[in-house]
């Protein structure tokens, strides 16, 4: 059963990771998805071109979620080739991993503007056609570390644990509507952020692991798909740990 049957989705950072797999598994549950990527056109044209031979309607932006102008020119974007926005992944993020004794004001500054501001501005840009249909999801990708901290990632655990509060501020400001805002705080997922944890050092967090091993993007992508859809219509201002139990 395709239970996102021509919803629209827009997902940042949606050519690699847990990006990725959230705009497959929504094209596979018949969502039309609109995604943004910041580097290679290429990659974005050809999962383009694997979403459409799906049988969804798709499109890959090219855009700086950090950016507010940016944000404001690609829900345009979306609104114009696709009438609606009826689900928003603010999944775009990055890391930039030191101690703080070592960690720059601009590295800080970085880290803040791709994984917090973007979510500001994302969801700010999707508030007015929601708050037209009077229905809407919002899924925000927040961090196991932004509820537990971890060393060497202040800026990360600080951006993440903003994310927690604003999801759980607007769930409040737009229920009334309608409007659906929720977090998912994965733990250590087998993507380009944690390849370097290898040998020892993904062992070292393995212990830490109810599960003893690292996630798979799917299985994120499958908690998203149940936040996008109306399974989770009474669900809004919560934090789903996806962690394998390292939060327990």
């Amino acid at each position: 059963m395709k239970i996102l049957n021509e919803k629209v989705a827009l997902v940042t950072g949606g050519t690699r990771g847990i990006g990725e797999a959230v705009v497959r598994k929504f094209a596979e549950h018949g969502a039309n998805v609109a995604f943004t990527y910041v580097s290679s056109e290429e990659k974005a044209n050809n999962l383009v071109k694997e979403l459409e031979a799906m049988g969804v309607q798709a499109a890959g932006f090219k855009s700086d979620a950090g950016s507010f102008t940016a944000a404001e020119k690609l829900v345009a974007n979306v609104l114009e080739k696709f009438g609606t926005i009826d689900i928003l992944v603010n999944n775009a993020g990055i890391s930039r991993d030191n101690l703080l004794l070592r960690v720059s004001e601009e590295q800080w500054d970085e880290v803040m503007m791709a994984n917090l501001k973007s979510v500001f501005n994302l969801t700010k840009q999707v508030l007015r056609p929601m708050m037209k249909a009077r229905k809407g999801s919002i899924i925000n990708m927040s961090s196991v570390v932004g509820m537990r901290g971890n060393a060497g990632q202040s800026s990360y655990s600080a951006s993440k644990a903003g994310v927690i509060g604003f999801t759980k501020a607007t769930a409040l400001e737009l229920g009334s509507r309608n409007i659906r805002s929720n977090a998912i705080a994965p733990g250590f997922i087998e993507t380009d952020m944690t390849d370097y944890l290898k040998g020892e050092d993904a062992k070292a967090w393995f212990d830490q692991i109810a599960l003893r091993r690292f996630g798979q993007a799917e299985e994120i992508a499958n908690v998203a798909l149940f936040l996008a859809s109306d399974m989770s219509s009474y669900i809004s201002g919560q934090v789903i740990s996806a962690c394998g139990g390292m939060n327990t």
